[in-house]
Parts: structure tokens; sequence; C-alpha cells
């Protein structure tokens, strides 16, 4: 797979708040769900793709059990959603409403 982010995963990721990671990571999620409701699912593959890059990326470089559980759940639950039956019966708002809540929580860090 080629790297979209080649400069985050170099180490400037890992400096950056959990907050904000996940605010980027729903940035790609959010994009991937718009370009899915327009019918552009080869867009919409791209996007959340890139999302799961990063997901990768905060997975190498945290150093915490709970984080990397959160994470790789919230990772195994998008390809449920995206490329799988959606056993998990997630859905876009869901998937919305959870990462709002990293955007707040960046912002407000701002």
């Amino acid at each position: 797979m080629k790297v979209q982010h080649k400069g985050l995963a170099e180490g400037r990721w890992a400096k950056m708040p959990l907050c904000e990671q996940m605010a980027n990571i729903g940035s790609e999620v959010s994009r991937a769900l718009n370009w899915r409701k327009k019918g552009k699912d080869d867009f919409s593959k791209r996007a959340i793709n890139r999302a799961f890059e990063l997901i990768d990326i905060t997975v190498v470089s945290t150093n915490k059990y709970s984080r990397l559980k959160e994470l790789l759940r919230v990772k195994e639950t998008l390809i449920d959603f995206f490329y799988g039956e959606n056993e998990f019966s997630s859905s876009e708002t869901l998937w919305r409403s959870y990462f709002n809540h990293f955007n707040y929580a960046a912002r407000r860090k701002s």
C-alpha cells in the first residue's frame, strides 16, 4: 500500500495529542462517508484507507494499552462498516457522532 501520510509517519504524528489524532482520523472517515453517500465508492475507499493508515500510525506511536484497545476496536468496526456486512450495526450517524467529540475536544485545546 502506498503511504499517504509519510511526514506524519516519520514522527510528527506522535507529537500530537490523541484528540487531535482522532479528529484527523475522523476527517478522513467523514470524507469517506460523504463520498459513499454520493455513490463515489472509489473515492470513499481511498478516504477510508487513509483513515486506516492514520489509525495504524497512531497504534505504532501509542504506549498505552487502553488507547491501543480503543484504536483497534475502531478500526475493526470501520472495516466491518465499509468492507464487511456491518455486523456491529454501525451507521453514518454513529460515526459522525463518535468523531465529533474528538473534533470538539481538539478545538477546545487549541
